[in-house]
């Protein structure tokens, strides 16, 4: 494969990775709205294991809202956490040889995922289908996150010829 298709696949799947950290960070801001909307819809069945969970969110989170505004200040720094982290994948965007290490640490964010998600669902009292939703996000970034590293050895590979 030619240093310039290795270099596409490689912006490609950074961008889409990018935006799918955007898109779940832009959804933490409007929480309150979000959470109504998805319940008022009649989206998500009543009488299931995850209705009832979203039902018990919604008590939560309304009556926070209702008492403690100021909670939800969390929320947006949560959101800003996603756009900064996708921000710093326009390094590897950019040269993926000089800022490879950005891949290794998101691959390494990805992974440890896993232990928050066990340790912080169950003290949270998380249900384990959730805790398990959670762990697959740190497993899904890690596929291309993967595919991104291995391209950008075999770009080093032609690079160093």
């Amino acid at each position: 494969m030619n240093s310039p298709l290795i270099l596409a696949r490689i912006r490609f799947v950074l961008t889409i990775f990018m935006v799918v950290l955007v898109l779940s960070g832009i959804t933490a801001f409007p929480v309150y709205s979000e959470l109504r909307w998805l319940l008022d819809k009649g989206y998500v069945p009543a009488d299931t294991a995850l209705g009832d969970w979203l039902q018990k969110i919604w008590a939560g989170v309304r009556d926070a809202h209702g008492s403690y505004p100021f909670l939800f200040y969390g929320f947006d720094w949560l959101a800003f956490a996603h756009l900064v982290i996708a921000l710093l994948f326009t390094g590897p965007y950019r040269d993926p040889i000089k800022n490879k290490w950005v891949i290794e640490w998101g691959m390494l964010t990805c992974v440890a995922i896993i232990p928050l998600a066990l340790i912080a669902g169950p003290l949270r009292g998380i249900p384990w289908y959730h805790i398990l939703i959670d762990c697959s996000f740190g497993i899904i970034g890690l596929i291309p996150l993967g595919l991104v590293r291995l391209w950008i050895s075999q770009l080093e590979r032609k690079v160093t010829i």
